[in-house]
């Protein structure tokens, strides 16, 4: 790099800034898992994540401070985890997360790559999509070698290629006659958001029932309750096409009631998921071509997007939102300013 390097784009700050803050939350989490993980195939998985969370920790650290910018506070374990708290969640938990976490991360950081005009940036972003792919393929190995990887639904081999030929492949919703049967580019994005709000599920039935904070645990079972109802939609239209949606075997939380993160921590977990979701429905409403799907997908991102912002306010009201870099406000300067 040149002493003379471009200075960072805004994208690529809120890049840079948005990588720190859910690194500094996985290496938490993570940590916690290693502390209370028992099967040894598992642990390697867990350990691996870790690592990569405390080496993107230790990269983006050296980038803010070579771009003499300061260091977001993020997430620490002084302050957002107990290390004292016994075991919350199940060994295969941690694994479907893990897995779960690293399709996520797959998004994002090729999302981040492509905001990205820095070689440097370029470069960081893309060393972590591989690192991210490697741990989603190494946890897929281990889910399949234990027998827990959930597979969408499989359907017949279809024997020749057509073309839709009549406006009516369109509709969702029929009074007289039956719905035109999914195609599987349907099915996947349906089994796809139904398997990432059993994650959510659970996972916010775990913050409420180890948050000592009563507004915290209500939020919380509000999101367990729209995961589970968005669940229970999407597993309806796979049904109503005789098709039965696969569950995983054993994704639970054990009952303990001690938090072993900061409510901080917690509400920003969640709101991150309900960004992903977000997206995920966003994408499955452009690629579904029912009618009927396109608008509960529209409908449900709505509900996720007013729970976010509730969540939003939560943190706001308990001093934990954390403010990306902005702009300067010009009229606030103006305003403030010393006078000559």
């Amino acid at each position: 790099m040149t002493e003379n390097r471009t200075k960072l784009t805004s994208s690529e700050l809120a890049s840079i800034w948005s990588s720190y803050m859910n690194d500094s939350m996985s290496k938490c989490v993570l940590s916690y898992f290693l502390k209370h993980v028992e099967d040894d195939e598992i642990r390697s998985i867990v350990q691996f994540a870790y690592d990569i969370s405390s080496t993107h920790i230790k990269k983006l650290t050296s980038i803010f401070q070579l771009e003499e910018l300061p260091l977001p506070t993020g997430f620490t374990k002084e302050h957002d985890l107990n290390g004292n708290a016994p075991k919350l969640f199940t060994d295969m938990f941690m694994l479907h997360y893990i897995n779960h976490m690293a399709k996520v991360g797959l998004l994002a950081y090729s999302s981040f790559m492509a905001m990205s005009a820095r070689k440097d940036i370029r470069a960081y972003f893309m060393e972590g999509l591989q690192e991210t792919s490697d741990l989603y393929d190494n946890s897929s190995d281990v889910l399949l070698s234990k027998g827990l990887f959930v597979r969408a639904p499989y359907i017949a081999y279809p024997t020749r290629t057509d073309f839709v030929d009549s406006k009516k492949y369109l509709n969702g919703y029929s009074v007289v006659g039956k719905q035109r049967p999914l195609n599987t580019v349907e099915i996947s994005h349906l089994f796809m958001n139904i398997q990432t709000n059993m994650i959510g599920n659970k996972l916010a039935l775990s913050f409420a029932q180890t948050s000592p904070n009563e507004q915290v645990q209500k939020w919380m079972l509000r999101g367990a309750d729209i995961s589970k109802k968005h669940v229970e939609i999407f597993m309806k239209a796979l049904m109503n096409n005789n098709i039965q949606p696969p569950a995983s075997s054993d994704v639970s939380i054990t009952d303990s009631t001690t938090p072993p993160f900061s409510d901080k921590l917690a509400l920003f977990h969640m709101g991150l998921l309900s960004g992903a979701g977000t997206g995920n429905y966003a994408t499955a409403a452009a690629a579904s071509q029912r009618n009927d799907l396109m608008v509960n997908y529209e409908r449900l991102s709505l509900e996720i997007a007013r729970f976010a912002k509730d969540g939003a306010d939560l943190m706001i009201s308990n001093g934990c939102l954390e403010q990306p870099p902005g702009t300067i406000d010009k009229h606030k300067l103006a305003k403030t300013k010393d006078p000559e």
